[in-house]
């Protein structure tokens, strides 16, 4: 490269010490993918082939940083989830699906967060499914807790850098904003009011001084006012960036009137910090808490212990700020984390620094395990032993948001109250706060002094949770990768200077490839000693010391493609085999199943390879071989096969939740048997009324591998149903966290139906023992494997050993076999049945048993499909007698009874 073009890509002055350019550099990446993974024996997804195509990689003197930042993008492939073939990927916070979560199990409180993280993917397809899923998948809840979409769309754009895309998200982003208007916006006070709860932040300081000590009263909060004023801000640069000059002044009017109304209403001068402000009237409660008595005795010990109200039962005034009224009235102090969050967008004007005096103090929020939510002098601090009380305990979510506002004050703002080691030693004590037993981990809350998560995580909830960020912050804090709007590429680290060398290789930004390396004296790169960014492996800018740089990436031209087309409808590839929803199909059906990890998992659309918490279906292993297999309802194209094979023979045991049920514990009784890869595995296809052999073209990896995904590429075939037989290897158990069937389609995809004729939809149903009188539930043509479905009927609490299940047919019908969908909660006392009984009566006949009906798999599986079948056979009711599994009780999601 000429030194003219090297100097055509620098802009610094020469008072930055820009030194000259460097020769050619070394071709190839600058850090090796395998090396980089193969630092950690914590790695639960072995995929090197998926995070080589897909991230990019870090390198530093710190290992700790470094664990922390694979161990984020590793959770990233946890809770990715393919929710559905017509909508594509998002992405959930719990590992589990909880009753409050909206369609596939995502939530909409750290969308925010996620867009941050999941921009900085090279795989603008996952980030264009989740940009689109908040406002076009049905059952996805965009408002159920506040968030920044919209400027989070905005932040995916400066890294994609693609006009078109972002112009093209603008009807959804002014969607969702209108939809805050019409929710959230008070006209009279000019700002959005909302209480603390549906911040995320339940049973905080403001909320513990009234009769709602959970939610809080509604006020006027730093957060969605923050949030909101960002979106707006972003809504009103895509206008301009579409060439809508009248509605980019409009969004810019509201976005400078919202400004005004925060720093006028929610500041106050003489705390120097930004509060809630109450919205109306509300009684004091002299009490902080009803929960925090009694129940607690014994807990750790609790700091900034609480004190006596200075005006016990006194009104809160509407229009004050967190203690200017009530019973805490006239204390100095009320601050929380959430006062840091106008920076987080950088909407204060000069003049409000101050507030950052508080933060790096002991006393106040700096505490050695991480950041406090509220400051530890407070009258209401309280640290809990258990979740989730927002009054002290360090709240990943928050520390987040602070660490991204200081990276921005510190480059954007003149001030004094905080530098750069200050950021550095905030954001590895976060790094390191991310342990358990020595080893990655992350849940909800965390002791601010231990760091423990005693107590704030439960299982199969928040082990492992994804409601915070780390990637961005490592990307555009420490190394110093700051997006912008334009085609400006800025860096400037807040890496300690005392480093010799850090790397960060292969970021996909604005359609090139970047790469940023300090390199002391440049003998452990090989690039040359100093600070150098890379733009497609061609040297761009350069210092001797480590600082700012800024290039101009006009003068190297895009290369990486852009995202996906935006019309939801094109053929593209998508996943056929997921069933995330209510319907029958797709079907996944096995030969056998140990009865506490069901087929039905491995078609959720995510993997992971835990033992516990799981997500796996693992046969008996009382077979040489095992099959799973896929009805898609309809014949269906299939062009590749994903296996995500799971194998616990290596790598240390599973952390898990202290309340995890023992059955589910590694060791636990009842055992399940160790998993491996098979040994051989061949796909199966539904052909002339059999299974035949499928027409393979290509495997990757060419032997069947554990924790990664297993690519078989097909010849094209068009099948109804596919399955995958597992030979076991010696000694183990073959099985699967996911299976992925692929085709490129346009959408929508033919309906499948239902099973016809199903008798007994929508006809009335008895049982034996139905106290909640839900058994009616079981035809109402929808299936709820969900465990936060409301659409299962179990014998939990029945005395007897067997029960039953009978539905009337209006009249006499042919019958000819069932289908049994088995709802299990083994964990709770609902299992799948020992052995399931098929009873038919016509008029006054008595029942008569079918001796004869065959069923698949031949012993009853939990969470699954249960195929019952016979000689066609007259009857005007079928009953269903379900002989209970010891110590369980049997349970059903849906029936169908088959005609002719």
């Amino acid at each position: 490269m000429s030194s003219a073009r090297c100097l055509f890509g620098a802009t610094l002055a020469a008072a930055l010490l820009l030194t000259a350019c460097r020769p050619e550099t070394p071709a190839g990446p600058i850090l090796d993918p395998e090396a980089q993974l193969g630092r950690f024996d914590w790695r639960d997804n072995l995929d090197t082939d998926w995070f080589r195509e897909a991230v990019p990689f870090l390198e530093t003197p710190d290992p700790e940083i470094d664990a922390t930042y694979y161990y984020r993008l590793e959770l990233l492939t946890k809770h990715l989830v393919y929710g559905s073939p017509e909508h594509g990927y998002t992405f959930t916070e719990f590992m589990d699906r909880p009753f409050w979560s909206g369609a596939y199990g995502a939530i909409s409180c750290p969308l925010g967060h996620q867009f941050y993280e999941i921009r900085w993917l090279k795989r603008p397809d996952i980030l264009d499914d989740f940009a689109r899923y908040w406002l076009e998948a049905p059952g996805a809840e965009p408002r159920s807790y506040s968030n920044w979409y919209a400027d989070g769309v905005w932040a995916a754009y400066q890294v994609l850098g693609d006009r078109d895309w972002v112009v093209s998200m603008l009807p959804l982003m002014v969607r969702q904003y209108e939809g805050w208007m019409k929710e959230r916006w008070d006209a009279g006070h000019r700002m959005f009011r909302w209480d603390g709860m549906h911040d995320g932040m339940e049973t905080n300081i403001n909320s513990r001084q009234t009769e709602q000590w959970f939610d809080g009263a509604e006020g006027y909060r730093p957060t969605l006012n923050s949030y909101l004023w960002a979106d707006a801000t972003a809504i009103a640069r895509t206008y301009r960036l579409a060439g809508d000059r009248e509605a980019a002044a409009a969004f810019e009017a509201r976005a400078g009137e919202l400004k005004a109304r925060i720093q006028e209403e929610l500041w106050d001068p003489e705390r120097r910090f930004f509060f809630p402000q109450f919205a109306e009237d509300e009684p004091g409660v002299d009490d902080p808490w009803p929960g925090s008595g009694s129940e607690d005795e014994g807990a750790p010990a609790v700091a900034g212990a609480r004190r006596a109200a200075s005006s016990p039962g006194a009104v809160i005034r509407a229009g004050s700020l967190t203690y200017e009224s009530g019973p805490w009235a006239g204390s100095p102090y009320g601050r929380e984390a959430i006062g840091f969050v106008p920076w987080q967008f950088g909407l204060p004007d000069p003049g409000y620094e101050p507030a950052w005096g508080f933060l790096m103090d002991p006393e106040r929020f700096n505490a050695r395990a991480g950041l406090r939510t509220t400051e530890k002098n407070d009258p209401l601090y309280y640290e809990s032993p258990r979740c989730c009380v927002w009054s002290g305990n360090v709240w990943p979510y928050a520390s987040a948001q602070t660490l991204t506002a200081m990276a921005r004050l510190l480059n954007e703002y003149q001030q004094e109250e905080v530098n750069a080691a200050d950021w550095f030693a905030l954001f590895r004590t976060y790094a390191l706060s991310h342990r358990k037993e020595g080893r990655p981990y992350l849940a909800e809350a965390s002791h601010p002094e231990t760091g423990s998560w005693s107590g704030h995580d439960s299982f199969f909830h928040s082990e492992h949770y994804l409601h915070s960020a780390f990637v961005d912050l490592a990307i555009t804090g420490l190394v110093g990768l700051r997006p912008q709007d334009d085609d400006r590429l800025v860096v400037n680290p807040l890496a300690p200077p005392e480093w010799d060398w850090f790397a960060l290789d292969g970021v996909a930004y604005r359609g090139r490839t970047v790469s940023v390396v300090w390199d002391r004296d440049g003998d452990r790169y090989r690039r040359g000693a100093g600070l150098s960014l890379f733009v497609d492996g061609e040297l761009a800018a350069h210092r001797a010391d480590p600082g700012r740089l800024e290039v101009d990436l006009a003068g190297f031209p895009a290369r990486l493609a852009p995202p996906p087309p935006s019309d939801p409808e094109a053929a593209r590839p998508r996943n056929l085999a997921v069933n995330n929803g209510p319907d029958w199909y797709p079907a996944v059906s096995a030969s056998s199943s140990h009865p506490r990890y069901p087929p039905r998992w491995a078609s959720d659309g995510q993997f992971w390879y835990h033992r516990a918490p799981p997500n796996r279906w693992l046969p008996s292993g009382a077979s040489d071989e095992d099959w799973l297999e896929v009805d898609f309802g309809v014949a269906r194209p299939v062009e590749e096969v994903r296996l995500y094979f799971l194998d616990d023979t290596a790598g240390p045991p599973d952390l898990v939740a202290e309340d995890a049920p023992e059955h589910l514990l590694p060791g636990g009784a009842p055992a399940a048997p160790l998993a491996a890869p098979p040994s051989s595995y061949r796909i199966e296809v539904w052909e002339d009324r059999r299974f035949v052999p499928a027409r393979v073209r290509k495997r990757t990896p060419a032997l069947p591998a554990g924790r990664r995904a297993n690519r078989v590429e097909m010849e094209p075939t068009t099948t109804r149903r596919l399955r995958v037989v597992l030979t076991h290897p010696p000694g183990r158990v073959a099985g699967l966290s996911e299976i992925e069937v692929w085709a490129k389609v346009p959408a929508p995809l033919p309906e499948p139906g239902t099973p016809t004729p199903n008798l007994a939809r929508s006809r009335p149903v008895r049982a034996s023992f139905d106290p909640e009188g839900v058994a009616g539930r079981l035809t109402d043509g929808l299936i709820g494997f969900n465990r936060t479905s409301d659409r299962q009927w179990t014998a939990l609490g029945s005395p007897r050993q067997r029960d039953w299940v009978e539905i009337p047919l209006g009249g006499s019908r042919t019958v000819r076999g069932l289908d049994l969908y088995l709802w299990s909660w083994e964990s709770r006392g609902t299992g799948a049945p020992a052995r399931i009984e098929v009873q038919l009566a016509d008029g006054d006949s008595g029942w008569r048993d079918l001796p004869d009906a065959t069923q698949t798999p031949s012993a009853p599986l939990s969470m699954s499909l249960h195929r019952i079948r016979f000689a066609p056979e007259t009857a005007d009711r079928v009953r269903i007698v379900l002989h209970h599994a010891e110590g369980l009780r049997s349970g059903l999601t849906e029936i169908v009874v088959r005609g002719e």
